[in-house]
């Protein structure tokens, strides 16, 4: 049953990255060049007013950033200090920023369907327009000007590259780049601050500004491939293990605007739970809309990206208890009404699915093509990001840490392979012991009679029955130990063997990439 279960959640994982692979690579590659391209301090100058063209750029602005709400919230943060609107940044910019990008845009077309598509779009506006008329008539002046003075009286170190928090100074880098020194949260930053730093006054489409555009994406990566893992996992898992009966109890019907619209709050506090970033919430929305999840209550799961704990405790630290309540508030029900209106929209148009029925990957044919075109891609990012000595460096350090691996695997394997031979010799010995104390037992009972033993010595003919059963362990266990033992003899050298391949074979690759590195340079 586990083993099943096991390789059910094993397979589920493994076609859901298969599939949105060729997306996330794309959608990831547009995002770093617009990131690129696109002028920050431009990006600041426009959003002072909270007028629809303001507003309108702020969520252009945020649609074409990066879609990691870390991020997201951090360039946000630095908006609104140097004084971005509050309508414009925390209302349209951060929402837009992961709920309205390429990628996930990609993702939810590839694994969900394009339907999906038209409904995360039409409720991302729905869902600004909720935030930004609560920032306009509900939410004081006075709370948003108390919560940018806060931001401008504690403002934290921040990187100069996506705005983030550091959080972490042992493991960012503090370094000059363009003559103003500043501390970068990873190393990807630091590669897209050199980047820019050189590309200034430069040409567009140069090869310095295609690495530019590489090492923001791969920063990127950085940035959500944690979330990006953990979504493709848990989904998996979740898939395959909870029972159907078990998503019928929880989301109940959904033939009334009251059942739509209860499954759509519950949707919200499942993507409360979940701990990750929009593009991560992709997979496990999958899951739920295959397990009767309305169409409303799936986007809504993805609009709550942003009231994940973690970024609740950021908002509470930037703006303060006052401003962190108002956007949970402000961001839960933008969710949920983004969700229903979506959800009823569409179902009158009617362009939604199915429930369960899954329209968006395509044939197996396609995938693999269009995955064997962008995988050269990402690893021409890979070497472009961080150089070709690095690359090597790095793959060097893998096939030291593979032989390692492997060096502790076959000690651990030895060991493991003489403990078992000598716990079954141990285990034999021990039968045998056994076996003879009660031989004696029963010899001695006959010869004496019952009434000189104890009476819970022969109460049944217990003795008698435990003489027989290891008499018959004892047999088998003699049966069964040279074949056991040649088993474990012959597994051990199979996984040595095949360890010792894997080594060679990897040292040949690398070997392979560095010639090719050295004839190319």
């Amino acid at each position: 049953m586990y083993i099943d279960t096991l390789r059910t959640a094993v397979a589920l994982t493994a076609e859901m990255a298969w599939d949105s692979w060729w997306a996330l690579v794309l959608g990831l590659t547009l995002s770093g060049a617009v990131e690129v391209f696109v002028d920050r301090q431009t990006m600041t100058a426009v959003l002072g007013g909270d007028g629809v063209r303001e507003v309108s750029l702020g969520a252009l602005f945020g649609a074409a950033s990066s879609s990691c709400s870390y991020s997201a919230v951090g360039t946000t943060k630095t908006l609104f200090k140097k004084g971005a609107s509050a309508p414009a940044s925390l209302g349209a910019f951060m929402f837009a920023s992961t709920d309205l990008v390429i990628e996930l845009g990609l993702a939810m077309w590839v694994l969900l369907g394009w339907q999906f598509v038209v409904g995360e779009y039409l409720g991302g506006v729905v869902a600004v327009v909720v935030m930004v008329l609560a920032f306009t008539h509900v939410v004081p002046e006075a709370w948003i000007e108390r919560a940018r003075a806060h931001v401008r009286r504690n403002d934290e170190e921040t990187c100069p590259t996506c705005d983030a928090t550091i959080t972490d100074p042992e493991n960012a880098t503090r370094e000059r780049v363009g003559g103003d020194l500043g501390t970068y949260c990873c190393g990807g930053c630091l590669q897209v601050a050199r980047a820019q730093s050189d590309d200034e006054g430069g040409a567009v489409l140069t090869v310095q500004s295609l690495r530019s555009v590489a090492r923001a994406t791969i920063k990127d990566w950085e940035m959500i491939g944690r979330d990006l893992v953990l979504g493709f996992v848990i989904a998996g898992v979740v898939g395959a293990a909870v029972p159907q009966a078990w998503w019928t109890a929880l989301f109940g019907s959904q033939s009334t605007f009251v059942g739509v619209l209860t499954n759509t709050v519950v949707a919200v506090l499942i993507g409360i739970l979940t701990f990750m970033c929009s593009v991560g919430n992709v997979p496990f929305a999958l899951v739920l809309w295959r397990n009767g999840l309305p169409f409303g209550g799936v986007l809504s799961f993805i609009y709550a990206d942003l009231l994940i704990p973690p970024l609740l405790s950021l908002y509470r630290r930037y703006y303060g208890w006052r401003m962190a309540a108002t956007l949970f508030v402000t961001l839960a029900t933008a969710a949920i009404v983004a969700g229903v209106v979506s959800h009823y929209v569409l179902n009158g148009l009617g362009i939604v699915p199915r429930q369960g029925t899954v329209g968006g990957t395509l044939s197996g044919e396609y995938t693999t093509i269009l995955n064997l075109v962008f995988t050269p891609i990402f690893l021409a990012e890979v070497v472009g990001a961080y150089g070709r000595e690095t690359v090597a460096d790095r793959l060097s350090d893998g096939v030291s840490a593979i032989r390692s691996v492997v060096q502790f695997a076959t000690v651990a394997l030895s060991v493991a392979y003489l403990a078992f031979v000598f716990g079954l010799f141990a285990i034999g010995g021990w039968l045998s012991a056994a076996r003879t104390r009660v031989r004696t037992h029963t010899d001695t009972a006959d010869t004496a009679g019952l009434e000189t033993l104890p009476t819970p010595l022969h109460d049944d003919d217990r003795w008698t029955r435990l003489s027989a059963y290891l008499e018959r362990g004892w047999a088998l266990l003699r049966r069964a130990i040279v074949p056991l033992t040649v088993v474990a003899r012959r597994l051990w050298l199979l996984v040595v063997s095949a360890a010792a391949r894997l080594g060679r074979w990897w040292r040949w690759l690398t070997h392979r990439f560095r010639n090719a590195l050295e004839r190319r340079s």
